[in-house]
C-alpha cells in the first residue's frame, strides 16, 4: 500500500520528497486492515496498472478471492467513463490481464456473477453481459474471459445447456468500427449500406458513412433489440447479415 497526501487544488506537480517545503509525499506504510480507493464527484476512482495511475469509471471490481469491490455503482451511468456501449450496461472489471493472471479463477467468475446479480437487483440490470470488446476495437477482457462471456457467463460448478450454435454471417465484420463523426469511408461501408437497403432501409450506397448512414443503424439497431448507439460493430454487423 502506499499512502498518498495531496492537498485540495486544482493540480499538482511531485517534486523531490527532499526538497524544501514540498507538498507532496508518499511513502510505504504497511497496513493489514480495510483499504478504501477515493472518488470524484462523479463517481469514479483512482486505479494504478504497471505503474500508471488514473481515474476510471468502472461500476464494480471483481477480485480473484471472490471480493466485489464497489466503483462507481449501481444507477450511475454511463459505465467505465465511455459513451456508446457503456452508456447502456453496467462495467464490471474482472482482475485479469494478458501478463501475469491470465486464466480467470473461479473466485473472479464467481465475483462476476455476484456483481451481475447485485446490480441487477438494486440497479436494474438487465440480462445481457458483453465483453468491452463488443463495443470497441479493444483486447478487453482478454480471450480467456471473453470466451467464457461468450459460453453465456456460467457460474463455476454448474452444468449450463448447450446454446445452438449461432450461424454465421454471410459476411464476415470487417474488423473496424463504423461510426460518425468523421465521415468513414471504404468499402466495408458500401457494403453495409448496400445490405440496408437490401433490408428495405432508406438509404444512398455511397461508401461514406456520415449522419445518414448513422441515423439508418440506430433505426436498424432498434428494430432488432440491439444497444442504439448508431456505431457498426460485430454485432450490429452480423445481425444485418445474418442468414436468414
Amino acid at each position: 500500500m502506499w499512502l498518498v497526501t495531496i492537498r485540495r487544488q486544482q493540480n499538482f506537480a511531485p517534486r523531490a520528497a527532499a526538497a524544501k517545503g514540498s507538498r507532496f509525499t508518499v511513502r510505504r506504510e504497511p497496513y493489514q486492515g480495510e483499504i478504501w480507493c477515493p472518488r470524484t464527484e462523479n463517481q469514479s476512482w483512482l486505479a494504478r496498472r504497471d505503474g500508471t495511475v488514473y481515474f476510471t469509471g468502472n461500476t464494480m471490481v471483481a477480485c480473484p478471492h471472490r471480493k466485489v469491490f464497489v466503483g462507481r455503482g449501481p444507477g450511475h451511468l454511463p459505465a467505465a467513463n465511455g459513451p456508446g456501449l457503456n452508456s447502456g450496461h453496467y462495467a464490471v472489471l474482472g482482475l485479469v490481464g494478458n501478463a501475469g493472471l491470465v486464466q480467470p479463477t473461479d473466485g473472479i467468475l464467481h465475483a462476476i456473477l455476484d456483481a451481475v446479480e447485485y446490480l441487477r437487483a438494486k440497479g436494474g440490470a438487465g440480462k445481457e453481459i458483453k465483453g468491452h470488446r463488443d463495443g470497441y476495437s479493444t483486447d478487453c477482457p482478454g480471450d480467456p474471459l471473453y470466451a467464457w462471456v461468450k459460453k453465456g457467463a456460467p457460474r463455476p460448478g454448474t452444468t449450463q445447456p448447450q446454446p445452438d450454435p449461432e450461424p454465421e454471417p454471410t459476411q464476415k465484420w470487417p474488423g473496424r468500427l463504423l461510426k460518425y463523426p468523421p465521415v468513414m469511408r471504404g468499402d466495408d461501408v458500401r457494403a453495409w449500406q448496400a445490405r440496408m437497403k437490401e433490408l428495405g432501409y432508406d438509404i444512398v450506397v455511397d461508401g461514406a458513412y456520415g449522419p445518414d448512414s448513422k441515423d439508418v443503424c440506430r433505426r436498424f439497431q432498434k428494430d432488432r433489440h440491439l444497444d442504439v448507439d448508431g456505431i457498426v460493430g460485430p454485432d450490429t454487423w452480423n445481425a444485418a447479415f445474418a442468414k436468414s
